[in-house]
């Protein structure tokens, strides 16, 4: 495939576990074609097009970048890194079908996630892990007591 295409008949076809519901929104959102948004006046002179390439890959790439950055700081840094591969989707096809697939296992995860048995599994496991916690609290503040890190001389 090419990255630059905006060839319309280059689709791709939902498979049968994706959690689509077959209404007119995602029958839309799956017939539209792979390849770039770029207005018609841009697509059809070739250096503006390798230009606008150009510029889309540097917007995304700087926001795929602040998103990395705040993986480990305090901060949104998927839903970063995510809203620059939506930047890329725009213009690339690579990047687009890695969207796709991506929403694809977010909504299966989802989808699994409401599942009562995994619901009721997973509130089993965090009373546990707050159980065990608490415990480990109690043990430390009845051996060692609170400790304030500054001292005040009264």
């Amino acid at each position: 495939m090419n990255t630059g295409s905006d060839e319309t008949g280059e689709t791709t076809v939902a498979s049968g576990g994706s959690g689509t519901d077959g209404t007119a929104a995602d029958r839309a959102r799956d017939e539209r074609g792979l390849g770039s948004r770029a207005p018609e006046f841009v697509r059809a002179r070739r250096m503006l097009h390798l230009s606008w390439q150009v510029g889309v890959f540097v917007i995304g790439l700087a926001v795929v970048a602040v998103g990395v950055v705040l993986l480990p700081l305090p901060g949104p840094g998927w839903v970063i890194i995510f809203a620059g591969m939506a930047i890329w989707a725009t213009e690339f096809v690579w990047a687009q079908l890695v969207l796709r697939w991506t929403k694809r296992k977010v909504t299966e995860a989802a989808q699994k996630a409401l599942d009562p048995r995994v619901r009721r599994r997973n509130i089993t496991l965090t009373t546990i892990g707050l159980v065990v916690v608490a415990a480990g609290a109690g043990v430390y503040l009845s051996r060692f007591g609170i400790v304030m890190p500054w001292r005040i001389e009264e």
